[in-house]
């Protein structure tokens, strides 16, 4: 465990380098929002205080202002990234099915149902995080709605290349069992939440072709 006096010197203003001894102003933010984003995603964001995460980034209290100049700075922080993340895996599959939109649906349900499946999942985070909050316009709340248009809206230019008849329909249904995968983990065994995905998929896809 580091002492108090470690974390101080391990500290330093946002224009201090290398050259200094002291640690780049890039990897200090970087500690607190590594820090910060896994206790918030293991234990709510609500629960988690700025001292814990000072304490466990081994950092003053001043750093993580200087970065984070609000708790909620920090949590609107953690979501970014974890929006970022989500929506470059879904680009790399993407990308191998431009030509394929029944091919990328699914290979979008196979490695979200391996999301699933990990043993430290905790359920989709902009979800969790939008849970905490009753306010709407609370900054976490409006990264999360953003998250979930870009879902949706990812999800309407598949169905359209699907042909669909009524895409934006197809849309809404796919979002919706995602969403509720997401939620609802704890409800399928890691052996199961791909194929259940996959399963949900085809037959709304089916039901989407046939007439009437």
């Amino acid at each position: 465990m580091r002492t108090t006096n470690s974390r101080s010197t391990r500290d330093l203003s946002p224009t201090s380098g290398p050259a200094t001894g002291a640690e780049p102003a890039a990897d200090v933010r970087s500690r607190i929002l590594d820090t910060a984003s896994r206790l918030f995603y293991e234990r709510g964001v609500r629960a988690v205080g700025v001292d814990l995460v000072v304490l466990e980034a081994a950092v003053a209290k001043t750093s993580l202002y200087r970065y984070f100049p609000t708790k909620d700075d920090l949590i609107v922080a953690f979501l970014e990234r974890e929006d970022v993340e989500f929506w470059d895996q879904w680009d790399s599959v993407a990308a191998q099915f431009a030509d394929d939109p029944a091919g990328e649906l699914e290979a979008h349900m196979r490695w979200i149902g391996e999301r699933l499946a990990r043993s430290n999942y905790r359920g989709c985070p902009q979800i969790n995080v939008a849970a905490e909050f009753a306010e709407q316009d609370h900054p976490a709340r409006q990264v999360a709605r953003r998250h979930m248009q870009a879902l949706r809206g990812r999800l309407h230019e598949v169905a359209v290349r699907l042909k669909a008849p009524h895409p934006e329909q197809l849309a809404a249904q796919l979002a919706v069992v995602v969403n509720g995968a997401f939620v609802s983990a704890g409800l399928l065994s890691a052996e199961e939440a791909t194929g259940v995905l996959v399963a949900a998929v085809q037959a709304l896809q089916a039901g989407a072709r046939s007439p009437g």
